[in-house]
């Protein structure tokens, strides 16, 4: 094989060219060839039409005759052509296969190259990872060393520490020991003033179980004072009553206008002792009944005491609200009588042009005063929108013979909310009050549910 130059990209390229130009001309040569076999068939064709046309027509014979030489010498020309264009294609198709195989030594020769860069590139990349492990070893190797001189030198300072801390805890035993001895001797000390305090404490619950029982005996000795009291006084004021009747049907007429005046207040007076009386009666009573407690629904005793009440919310033309349901451990006969002095109360204490209007709710809930517990409690809400009081009376309210307004106009003994408020403490419950001048009064109870 003769060994040649490799051409250049550019003396390719326009190899390239000459070969696309020559297979252009080729492909136009075999297209006007195959014009030339057309336009020879219809030439055959018109000389076969010319021969019939020259059977019958003779003197276009010889015309035909000229014209089928000059067609015979045209086509001579053209198979010459046509010959000439043949051996330029053979020559062209011998070029092209030259060119071809030198194309495929070109590309076996790359090829080859190829191969061998990729065999370098390889190498290259075993050499490059083999040198990146052999780096990441001494990188960790490195580490390690680092690692081992820091867990060294914290070591060291853990031993220097736990040295220092050893000493710590004997000079802190040191202290322990001494302080110990001290406390075993004010141990010893506190031992001493206990017993004496115990003695002292002993001395002092035999005196609070003396005073309690004197009070005890004092309480009972004033709770019999007082029912035997209102019981003794209520024969002479029955007899007032009796005689004050018996004037009024027999007598009236023959009093003065003056007399007349006395004996109404008379009167007046002597009901008022009734009410005070029988309030004494019901505050003496919460003390000594005894104290049955039962579980029932509160709303149940509510409706009764409406029910009592019946007339007098009809004559006050009274709206009341009843809402919510809770049950709890309660005197039956007490509770009533709780209800009642409060629905009363926002019955009487109404506004004289407003129709008075009673809100009762019973909720379970939690205590909100400030003493702690966390037991359920059935909270029992009763709110008005009568004359109210000044919020400053709050607490005074729930005094004995506490009236804040005035006996003409809002008749009372001012004991009702005190026995209101024997009968919650006698349930282990809390009462409060609010209120402001003209806008109305509510009471809060809440009762142990257990």
């Amino acid at each position: 094989m003769s060994k040649k130059k490799i051409a250049s990209p550019k003396a390719v390229t326009f190899s390239e060219k000459i070969k696309a130009n020559h297979n252009d001309e080729l492909l136009l040569v075999n297209k006007r060839l195959a014009q030339q076999i057309e336009e020879r068939k219809k030439r055959a064709a018109e000389l076969i039409i010319a021969n019939t046309e020259l059977a019958f027509q003779n003197k276009e014979k010889e015309n035909r005759a000229a014209e089928l030489v000059i067609a015979n010498a045209e086509l001579a020309y053209q198979n010459k052509e046509k010959e000439k264009r043949a051996a330029e294609l053979i020559i062209a198709n011998i070029e092209l296969a030259y060119q071809n195989k030198e194309k495929e030594k070109r590309a076996d020769e790359l090829s080859i190259a190829n191969s061998e860069l990729i065999f370098q590139n390889k190498e290259k990349e075993k050499r490059a990872a083999e040198l990146v492990i052999a780096n990441t070893e001494l990188a960790y190797q490195n580490q390690e060393k680092e690692n081992r001189a820091a867990e060294l030198v914290i070591a060291n300072k853990e031993l220097i520490f736990q040295n220092k801390e050893k000493e710590k805890r004997a000079a802190e035993l040191v202290i322990a020991n001494k302080e110990l001895a001290y406390q075993n001797k004010e141990k010893e000390k506190r031992a001493a003033e206990l017993l004496i305090a115990n003695e002292n404490l002993t001395f002092q619950n035999i005196e609070k179980e003396k005073r309690a029982a004197e009070l005890s005996l004092a309480n009972k000795e004033l709770e019999a004072f007082t029912y035997i009291s209102t019981h003794h006084l209520q024969e002479p004021l029955r007899k007032i009553q009796v005689f004050s009747n018996r004037i009024t049907t027999d007598e009236y007429q023959n009093l003065t206008e003056k007399g007349k005046y006395y004996f109404d207040r008379i009167e007046v007076s002597a009901s008022h002792m009734q009410a005070l009386i029988n309030d004494l009666l019901t505050y003496s009573r919460t003390n000594v009944t005894e104290k049955t407690f039962e579980n029932i629904c509160i709303n149940a005793v509510i409706n009764k005491v409406l029910e009592n009440l019946k007339d007098e919310i009809t004559a006050k033309k009274a709206i009341v609200q009843l809402s919510g349901n809770c049950k709890a451990y309660i005197i039956p006969s007490q509770f009533e009588q709780l209800i009642y002095n409060l629905i009363s109360n926002s019955l009487k204490f109404s506004k004289l042009e407003k129709a008075p209007h009673i809100i009762i709710e019973t909720l379970y809930t939690k205590t909100k005063t400030k003493k702690k517990s966390s037991a359920d409690y059935c909270h029992i809400t009763i709110s008005d929108n009568g004359i109210g009081f000044d919020p400053q009376f709050e607490t005074r309210i729930f005094e004995m013979f506490q009236q804040l307004n005035s006996k003409t106009d809002y008749k009372g003994t001012g004991i009702g909310l005190a026995i209101v408020k024997k009968i919650v403490e006698n349930h282990n419950g809390i009462i409060t009050a609010t209120g402001k001048l003209n806008q109305g009064a509510k009471f809060d109870i809440y009762i142990p549910v257990a």
